[in-house]
């Protein structure tokens, strides 16, 4: 179904409430594809310039102090569920085992909770990455992911806002000092990285505003994972 602009920004305005703001990541327009039916702009444009509008609103995206500690001891990169169907979690769970990737540093752990209580509208963030200087927090897409980049730009800044910087550090053991930025972690070649060769200047400036930096994984032949910068 094609959406005229007007129809599209009825949608964004209606779930754009400063008290639902947290799961505005989560709607269905974010993965929206394609164009608006009259002004034939990609639907992910008209959503990204919304947002440039509104970053007051997502400033005000709601931390959640977890009480027990962000680092889950138990962690140690293999699957209780082999055959779990969760492939972005294997992926993961592989790069925890392969130590440090390029340009990010060391893995510091993988499905991150962010809840405190089981009530908590909260999800987990898919990778921590320490380089000496800089903790990131990485959403990661599999290879085949239809997700638009502007959702991984959009939840990533959301946990990046939910989860409480100053205890995660702690948890880690890190600097109090270290910078926390959330990026996109996507794969060479995947719909995200093809948005990205596309004209895009919504989604980029928003990028810019938000300091989410793009960072693209190839496969190699050992099955270790490389990894390159984008630009925003």
């Amino acid at each position: 179904m094609a959406y005229t602009k007007e129809a599209l920004l009825t949608k964004i305005n209606e779930a754009g409430r400063a008290d639902i703001i947290a799961q505005f990541y989560q709607q269905n327009f974010v993965n929206y594809l394609g164009q608006t039916s009259d002004t034939k702009d990609f639907y992910t444009e008209i959503t990204a310039e919304w947002c440039l509008r509104h970053l007051d609103l997502l400033n005000r995206i709601p931390q959640i102090t977890r009480r027990t500690s962000y680092r889950t001891e138990t962690h140690d990169g293999c699957s209780v569920n082999s055959s779990s169907n969760r492939t972005e979690e294997h992926i993961a769970m592989a790069m925890f085992r392969q130590g440090c990737l390029p340009l990010l540093g060391r893995v510091l752990d993988y499905q991150t909770p962010l809840k405190n209580t089981s009530t908590d509208k909260a999800g987990k963030i898919d990778l921590l990455a320490y380089d000496g200087a800089t903790l990131r927090i990485l959403e990661l897409k599999k290879p085949d992911s239809t997700e638009t980049m502007l959702r991984c730009v959009l939840e990533g800044w959301t946990y990046l806002k939910t989860v409480d910087t100053a205890k995660l550090l702690r948890d880690f053991s890190l600097p109090a000092d270290t910078p926390v930025r959330a990026s996109p972690f996507v794969f060479l070649n995947g719909q995200q990285h093809r948005e990205m060769s596309q004209h895009r200047p919504q989604l980029n400036l928003l990028m810019e505003q938000l300091d989410s930096r793009p960072y693209y994984i190839a496969e190699c032949q050992d099955g270790d994972y490389d990894v390159t910068e984008g630009t925003i």
